[in-house]
């Protein structure tokens, strides 16, 4: 096991946070933020939260509210429209590589898988899971613990609520594992 070579280098970047009419972002604590996130406008978010490297949280036009333990994948983008939608994404949710969330509701243990597109108006139910690439059209209702997928997405089959539960709770924990090994300057690196 190799040690970190370059501890200041964490240390020194910054993910951006910015103002934007006057609505200031709130990051929870314990909260990792890579250095190119970007996290502007009207952003709350709770404790233990990860934003992962190109992910962009814009509450420019509208409002955006994250709970906790919620990780927020490489290259996903949240985004809302003009008093039109806003975006409410509840506590122990996954949000994949290089989704794209736009003005919809995402209730407690969902899934969205990389790639997926959610838009406006839509609600993911607690627990279910968003296959990925699917595109999720405005104004669907996802069932709670419900698997969808598709472009456009439906239904494809109920799954166990316990067992939907557990492995998003996991894949959120996870993320919050991931999260320490940034933010523990002396952490230890694997060497393949």
């Amino acid at each position: 096991m190799a040690q970190r070579e370059n501890s200041d280098y964490l240390t020194t970047k910054m993910a951006l946070i910015q103002s934007v009419r006057g609505f200031t972002p709130i990051i929870g604590e314990d909260t990792f933020l890579a250095e190119n996130a970007t996290i502007v406008g009207d952003v709350v978010m709770g404790k233990g939260c990860s934003v992962w490297f190109n992910a962009v949280l814009r509450g420019d036009v509208n409002s955006i509210r994250i709970g906790d333990n919620v990780n927020i994948q490489d290259g996903s983008i949240l985004h809302t429209l003009y008093q039109k939608s806003t975006i409410e994404i509840g506590d122990n949710v996954s949000v994949g590589h290089n989704v794209v969330i736009h003005g919809a509701k995402i209730c407690d243990y969902a899934l969205i898988g990389m790639g997926a597109v959610v838009l406006d108006h839509v609600v993911v139910g607690e627990g279910a899971i968003v296959a990925a690439g699917s595109v999720v059209l405005t104004g669907t209702q996802i069932e709670p613990n419900s698997i969808y997928a598709g472009a456009p997405a439906r239904f494809i089959k109920k799954v166990d609520p316990e067992q939907s539960r557990e492995m998003n709770f996991r894949i959120a924990h996870n993320y919050r594992m991931y999260a320490s090994w940034f933010k523990d300057e002396s952490s230890e690196i694997d060497n393949p």
